[in-house]
């Protein structure tokens, strides 16, 4: 099957083009209209599996492999154990898991009982109301996972022009996905909104597209900006960050500030993120480490000293742990990590009937 009619596929299977989705698997946002695509490697190489993930839009024809998810990362581990693509063994297995979206390895730390996954456990994340077993997600030497380099302007800080704001400083850190970075004040907002607020704003929607789409040129990840929305939606990401303070979660939970190292938002596909993407999470713990970004400039070095960064967002607070070496002028990214966890909701068949792949034209 060839890129075009996987596409098509993938696309019937998700229900898309439709913002409900209801003639499909997706749940109407970019967070639930995903895909991942597990193999077994190729003979030598130093993986367990190998793991290609699909971002499907919800509302056009287009599927866009141009980053990874961390959050679905989670889940290949588990799943290697359950099929029997790697050897169980008790009481934690280690999967290797080839990325072939960034050309990067994952390693994958899962609880194992009786040969199989364990799913029981008292691990809680923000935003699983459930708690579950620790899933430890580690990915190694993360910079330049889709430009080739941690900073792919080769600053920490640019000043780009934006319609409507004028002047506007950003850092783009390019780990396990490349990231935007722009501080809240200069959107206008406080980042105690709610996604479905910053959503409804048109003008902030606007705006913080632009920014995306300029940064997408600057990574050469489009050649105009003008494309970047329909050519490469979902990558590079944006995110918007402020110092730490109280907030209210979607649940109506208080977040203290203590709780957080800083406040951040990310966007993700063209919405703002109901939780805080992982590999988002392990750009803004790479930008932390880095003089002179708008992330560091919020971030304590008590903070960085303990190697630990605390991410408050809409759902609750995301620690992300950090294997970094402080060189002379620099930061070596080695790893960073953090604890997620997964279960499995079903087994079955996806059922696609030939009308509805013919009214789909090849994206």
């Amino acid at each position: 099957m060839d890129r075009a009619e996987r596409d098509r596929l993938l696309l019937a299977i998700m229900g898309s083009p439709d913002p409900r989705q209801i003639d499909g698997l997706g749940g109407s946002y970019s967070t639930t209209s995903k895909v991942c695509i597990i193999g077994r490697p190729p003979e030598g190489m130093d993986a367990d599996v190998t793991y290609t993930f699909a971002q499907v839009s919800v509302t056009a024809p287009t599927v866009d492999y141009g980053g990874n998810c961390g959050n679905c990362s989670s889940a290949v581990g588990p799943f290697a154990v359950e099929e029997g693509l790697v050897e169980a063994k008790e009481p934690s297995t280690t999967v290797r898991v080839y990325n072939t979206n960034t050309d990067k390895i994952l390693r994958l730390d899962v609880a194992v009982k009786d040969g199989r996954y364990d799913p029981e456990g008292s691990a809680r994340i923000s935003g699983v109301p459930n708690p579950a077993s620790r899933i430890v997600v580690w990915f190694d030497d993360p910079a330049g996972a889709v430009t080739g380099t941690l900073l792919p302007t080769g600053h920490a800080r640019d000043v780009i022009d934006v319609p409507e704001l004028g002047r506007v400083e950003i850092s783009i850190v390019d780990a396990a996905n490349p990231v935007a970075f722009v501080r809240g004040e200069a959107l206008g907002v406080t980042g105690r909104e709610s996604p479905a607020e910053l959503d409804a704003s048109a003008d902030f929607s606007r705006r913080i597209e632009a920014i995306r789409s300029i940064a997408a040129e600057m990574c050469h990840i489009v050649d105009d900006r003008r494309d970047a929305t329909r050519k490469s939606p979902g990558i590079p990401k944006v995110a918007f960050v402020m110092p730490p303070g109280d907030y209210q979660d979607l649940s109506g939970r208080t977040i203290p500030a203590a709780d957080m190292d800083l406040l951040g938002r990310i966007m993700s596909m063209q919405t703002c993120n109901r939780a805080y993407a992982l590999t988002g999470a392990v750009a803004t713990c790479a930008a932390a480490f880095i003089p002179g970004t708008v992330v560091s400039d919020i971030v304590t070095d008590e903070a960085r000293k303990a190697r630990r960064i605390r991410i408050g967002h809409p759902s609750g607070a995301l620690e992300m742990s950090a294997d970094v070496e402080m060189l002379e002028g620099s930061v070596a990214v080695r790893s960073i990590g953090s604890v997620r966890t997964a279960r499995r909701l079903m087994d079955g068949y996806v059922h696609v009937t030939e009308s509805v792949l013919a009214q789909l034209a090849p994206p």
